[in-house]
């Protein structure tokens, strides 16, 4: 990632969060400094994510599939899209 793409954030934490990474950062933490954990966090968050949009997706397509054929409804486009909307 070019350093121009690079975003700087500030954060403010009371004393109990602070602590916390703190313990989590330097020689007896397991990161290094408090941006690198901070990172690690984000990544672990957005993996979260995508795994739970998966989960929802897989049990979708799973009820759909055991669905009976006379259950199934033509749909456009559109109404596709307005259904997962809501």
């Amino acid at each position: 990632m070019p350093k121009s793409a690079m975003t700087t954030m500030t954060v403010r934490l009371g004393p109990v969060l602070g602590a916390y990474v703190a313990e989590k950062v330097g020689e007896d933490g397991a990161y290094e400094n408090v941006s690198e954990y901070v990172r690690d966090l984000i990544r672990r968050d957005r993996d979260d994510s995508e795994r739970q949009a998966f989960a929802r997706l897989s049990a979708e397509l799973r009820l759909a599939f055991a669905a009976e054929e006379a259950d199934y409804l033509p749909l456009t486009a559109a109404e596709v899209v307005a259904r997962n909307a809501r």
